[in-house]
């Protein structure tokens, strides 16, 4: 699994290379998709690609910032003590911040399906991601500064061993003798939140940036309404673009479940009609 992972949709062309059976619709017959839009732009739109360059240029000029500043921490909550002189680290989540699974979104809009895990460790599994724009240079740019480039992902233990091997093969940095990646489940209290896995680094590391494309890759204050979401972003708008820096991913994430309060026992129409309750709309007048 990974943060947010409600959501995720699969992609057709997945379905010859992982074996992943089709369902009985045929596919020019599957129901409109709600995620339909979301996952042509990050599939096909350049604005997609130029996002991310974008992000990850300003982490390169954020990372040298934060180097020169031993006072500089990107995880206030988790950085405790007298962290100075501790060996500086990066903190990137990995799905949609550092690869892309539109293909996996991609196969349920046009099957018609949802997100299982069952269906999720399967795509994992067989290796498909793409890299987001501008994030192997990045994160090799941190490892030529002495940067430990770690991996904090929702993606389960069983799910890490195919992963890193794609990861180590598009060239992202390994971390040697000390295990970066972080997967959800690896230890008890490992679990959807990322505030423990954070807390484990800091003691050993200065964190200078958290990188992520949903509010939970940097506090684990990412549940609940749209109004108290909107808060804890207010609450933390010295971060912004400064230490945290955002990858957009407009596909899944606790955004979407926001409106139905993650309530996942609803039906699809149900979470539908909350969703569109929740839109702010002009009155056509």
């Amino acid at each position: 699994m990974r943060g947010a992972l409600i959501g995720l949709y699969l992609s057709s062309t997945l379905v010859a290379a992982s074996g992943i059976p089709a369902p009985a619709q045929a596919q020019d017959s599957a129901k409109p998709d709600d995620n339909l839009n979301a996952v042509l732009w990050d599939q096909t739109a350049v604005e997609a690609k130029a996002n991310a360059t974008a992000m990850f240029a300003l982490a390169k000029i954020r990372l040298d910032q934060a180097l020169a500043d031993p006072a500089w921490t990107a995880a206030p909550v988790e950085q405790t003590g007298d962290f100075k002189d501790h060996p500086p680290a990066i903190v990137l989540d990995v799905d949609d911040t550092l690869l892309n699974t539109s293909n996996y979104q991609a196969w349920n809009v046009k099957a018609g399906t949802r997100f299982t895990p069952e269906t999720w460790t399967k795509y994992v599994k067989a290796q498909v991601d793409t890299v987001i724009p501008g994030a192997v240079e990045f994160t090799q740019y941190a490892a030529s500064k002495g940067v430990k480039v770690f991996y904090v992902t929702n993606r389960t233990k069983e799910e890490e061993e195919p992963t890193v091997q794609l990861m180590t093969k598009l060239g992202f940095p390994d971390g040697g003798n000390v295990d970066t990646f972080l997967s959800a489940k690896e230890q008890p209290d490992w679990k959807s939140a990322k505030g423990t896995r954070r807390a484990v680094i800091a003691k050993d590391y200065r964190i200078l940036l958290l990188v992520g494309d949903n509010l939970g890759d940097f506090t684990d204050a990412y549940k609940g309404t749209p109004e108290e979401r909107d808060k804890v972003f207010a609450d933390n708008a010295s971060h912004w673009g400064h230490d945290w820096i955002v990858i957009a991913n407009p596909t899944y994430g606790s955004f979407e479940s926001a409106p139905y309060k993650s309530n996942y026992e609803l039906s699809a129409d149900e979470q539908r009609k909350l969703k569109i309750e929740a839109l702010k709309s002009w009155d056509g007048q």
